[in-house]
C-alpha cells in the first residue's frame, strides 16, 4: 500500500505497516530528519519508504528539498560489509586463500611481528592492528598507497589471531590493499565493477561526479530525551575508554585525525572500506539480498558456503576496542546485545551513528537503513532498532 502521510512517502507490503509506523514515530519523535529503510523478502522488495529532507539541516516547511527515492547517504561502517564481500568473493573465485598469510599476498605486511596474521583475522578483527602509532591526516589517509605503507609498518598492539578488538578505521587499508592485491584493481572500482553494476546497486565506494547529486549533507542530530527505541547504556568503563585519548578505543577511532568532513567531495570521491560508503536504502538492502538469495529472478553474490562462512562465528567476547563483548564472523557482526538484528542467524554491519544493512537466511529477509541524521552510539541506534522490531513483527517472529 502507498502512503504520503506524516511526512512518509513509499510502500509497505501487507503485513509489514508496523515498519511504516516506526518509520514515521522517528521522524515525528526519534531526532530523524531525512531518511529511507528498504526491506526484501525473498528478493522481492516488501517496504520502500522514505521521508524528511534531503539534507540534515533542510525544513520541509521551508521549501528545502526532500528525500527522494533516489537519494543516498554516507553510511560509514556499514560499507565494511560491502568490503568483507569483495574479500569473500574473490575467496569463492580460488583467488583468495583465507588461510594464507596476509603476507603472502602483500610481503611488506609482514613487518615487525605480523607474519602470523591470517587472511580471515582481517576479517574478524584480529589483526591486531586495529590503531597507529601516529593518525594520519584526511589527506593522508585517502592516498591509499601511503596509508597501506603505514599499516604495514605498524607493530601489533597484542598477539595476531590471540584475541578481537574492532579495526575501525585500518579495516580500510588491510581490505583494500588486499583486493588491489589481488586483482590489480582499486577496492572501489572492484566493487562497481563485480557487485554494483551487476546487481543494479545505489552503492558506491567513491562516489562519482555523475552521481554527487544524488547524496545529501549528513551531520549530527540529538534525539530527544524521550524518545523510544532500544538504548544501550554503556557501563562505566565503556564510556571511560571512550573518554581517554590514550586508550586503544580513541586510538582505533582516532586512526585518521582530524575527522574528515563526511560533506567533502574529495572525500565522497575517494574510497575508504571502513567508512565512506555512499548508499541507497534499496542499495544496501538488495545488497544483502543477493548475498542469502536470488533477485530479479537469478542474479546472486554468495554461493550458499559462502554465506554460511560469513556468518560463522570467528570472535566473541570483550572486544579490545569497543570494550563491549562483541561477535563477528568473517567480515559481518553477528546478531548480539552489541549489535541486535532479526535473529540469531543474522549477519550484517551497523554504521556508527544510524546506518544499518544486515540479511536473515532463516527468514530470506535483507534490511538497508540510511539516514543524514547521525547519533551518537556505535551500534544499536534506537531509530535502526524500532524499524528491525516492526520488521520482526511483520515477519510474526
Amino acid at each position: 500500500m502507498n502512503d504520503v502521510m506524516g511526512g512518509v512517502r513509499g510502500s509497505v507490503a501487507d503485513g509489514f505497516e508496523a515498519v511504516r509506523e516506526a518509520f514515521a514515530r522517528n521522524l515525528a519523535e526519534r531526532g530523524e530528519r531525512g531518511a529511507a529503510v528498504t526491506v526484501y523478502r525473498h528478493g522481492r522488495k516488501v517496504v520502500d519508504l522514505w521521508g524528511g529532507t534531503r539534507d540534515v539541516d533542510g525544513d520541509l516547511a521551508a521549501g528545502d528539498a526532500p528525500w527522494e527515492p533516489g537519494t543516498a547517504q554516507v553510511i560509514r561502517s556499514a560499507t565494511k560489509g560491502v568490503a568483507a564481500a569483495a574479500l569473500l568473493l574473490l575467496h569463492q573465485r580460488g583467488e583468495l586463500d583465507l588461510d594464507a598469510p596476509l603476507g603472502t599476498y602483500w610481503p611488506q605486511f609482514k613487518a615487525r611481528g605480523k607474519e602470523g596474521v591470517l587472511v580471515r583475522h582481517v576479517l574478524a578483527h584480529r589483526a591486531a592492528v586495529p590503531a597507529l602509532d601516529r593518525p594520519l591526516t584526511p589527506a593522508e589517509a585517502l592516498d591509499p598507497d601511503l596509508a597501506a605503507a603505514v599499516v604495514a609498518a605498524q607493530a601489533p598492539f597484542w598477539e595476531p589471531g590471540a584475541d578481537h578488538g574492532y579495526h575501525a578505521q585500518t579495516y580500510s587499508w588491510l581490505t583494500g590493499e588486499l583486493v588491489r592485491r589481488v586483482t590489480g584493481q582499486a577496492v572501489g572500482e572492484w566493487i562497481a565493477a563485480e557487485i554494483a553494476r551487476p546487481l543494479g546497486l545505489g552503492l558506491w565506494l567513491g562516489l562519482p561526479e555523475t552521481e554527487a547529486a544524488r547524496a545529501g549533507r549528513m551531520g549530527r542530530v540529538e534525539p530527544p530525551a524521550a524518545a523510544g527505541g532500544l538504548r544501550l547504556r554503556p557501563k562505566r568503563n565503556v564510556a571511560a575508554a571512550y573518554a581517554d585519548p590514550n586508550s586503544l578505543t580513541r586510538r582505533a577511532f582516532g586512526a585518521i585525525d582530524p575527522t574528515p568532513d563526511e560533506n567533502d567531495p574529495l572525500y565522497r570521491a575517494a574510497a575508504l572500506p571502513a567508512s565512506n560508503g555512499i548508499a541507497t536504502a534499496d542499495g544496501l538492502a538488495r545488497f544483502y539480498a543477493a548475498l542469502i538469495g536470488e533477485v530479479d529472478g537469478g542474479t546472486r553474490l554468495f554461493a550458499p558456503r559462502t554465506m554460511e562462512a560469513a556468518r560463522t562465528e570467528q570472535s566473541a567476547g570483550p572486544d579490545r576496542v569497543l570494550v563491549v563483548p562483541t561477535r563477528f564472523g568473517l567480515g559481518y557482526m553477528l546478531h548480539g546485545a552489541a549489535s541486535p538484528l532479526l535473529g540469531p542467524g543474522s549477519f550484517g554491519h551497523p554504521g556508527r551513528g544510524g546506518a544499518l544493512g544486515f540479511a536473515d537466511p532463516e527468514s530470506g529477509t535483507a534490511f538497508g537503513y540510511v539516514t543524514n541524521g547521525m547519533g551518537k552510539g556505535v551500534t544499536a541506534d534506537p531509530r535502526a532498532q524500532a524499524l528491525v522490531r516492526a520488521v520482526r513483527e511483520g515477519l510474526g517472529a
